[in-house]
This record gives C-alpha cells, sequence and structure tokens, in this order.
C-alpha cells in the first residue's frame, strides 16, 4: 500500500514543469559526473575539463541517444515535455541539440525526485571517460 505522504509528494513532482525538472537534472548529472571523475585524483583544471565536455548540450544529447532504447513510455513522455518546454534557442547551438539536452535533463531531474534506483540504472548505461 502506498503511504499518503507518498502520494501527495508524487502529485507535486508531476506539477513541476519540465523547466524545473532540467534545473534539478542539471545539478545532479553535473554532481555525478564529477563524483565520477573524482578518482584518481587529479590537477583542479583536468577535473574541470573532463566534467565541462560531459556536461555540455551536445554530450547530454549523445547520452540521451544512447539511453532511448531502454526508456519506458512514461520516461519518454517527461522527454517529450522537457523537448517542448526549451523555448529558447541558444547562440551556440542548434535548436535540436538544445531541446534534447533539455529532455535530457529533465528526465535525470524527474528520476532524482521519483525513482533514484531507476536514474542509477540508466546512469550506468552512459559512456561517461
Amino acid at each position: 500500500m502506498v503511504d499518503r505522504t507518498e502520494v501527495i509528494q508524487l502529485t507535486q513532482i508531476e506539477r513541476l514543469s519540465p523547466i524545473a525538472l532540467a534545473y534539478m537534472g542539471d545539478a545532479v548529472f553535473e554532481l555525478y559526473v564529477r563524483s565520477k571523475f573524482l578518482t584518481p585524483p587529479k590537477r583542479m583544471a583536468d577535473y574541470h575539463d573532463r566534467v565541462v565536455t560531459q556536461v555540455r548540450a551536445e554530450s547530454q544529447a549523445v547520452h540521451l541517444a544512447s539511453l532511448l532504447s531502454y526508456l519506458t513510455d512514461s520516461e519518454k513522455e517527461i522527454l517529450r515535455r522537457g523537448r517542448n518546454a526549451s523555448t529558447m534557442k541558444p547562440r551556440r547551438l542548434s535548436r535540436q541539440i538544445y531541446q534534447q539536452a533539455t529532455s535530457f535533463e529533465a528526465l535525470v531531474g524527474y528520476l532524482h525526485l521519483t525513482n533514484p534506483q531507476r536514474l542509477e540504472e540508466l546512469l550506468d548505461k552512459l559512456d561517461i571517460k
């Protein structure tokens, strides 16, 4: 049986805008990548360069493409909502790449809040080097 507080929290999460989910997902994904690169010890500049390479929009679009075959229909719906919420035209990217990155971040944010185990399962499938 589901606890009433869990239902309330899930309802509140479902009401979050895709942009809010992407905002959370951006932070969660960067923390995940930083944690992956923490060992073996390196110079701070090396950490930074490796992290930035992985968290930039172009890389997030590639990560998303590698996960598509593993996603459920409800996860794909979160992607769709995230993609459609991305209305800004970025300066250095195509709109398509920006939309893919935003949808990836929205999915990460949503799963972080609703199903951290599933998020970990999906992130472990990424080729982060």
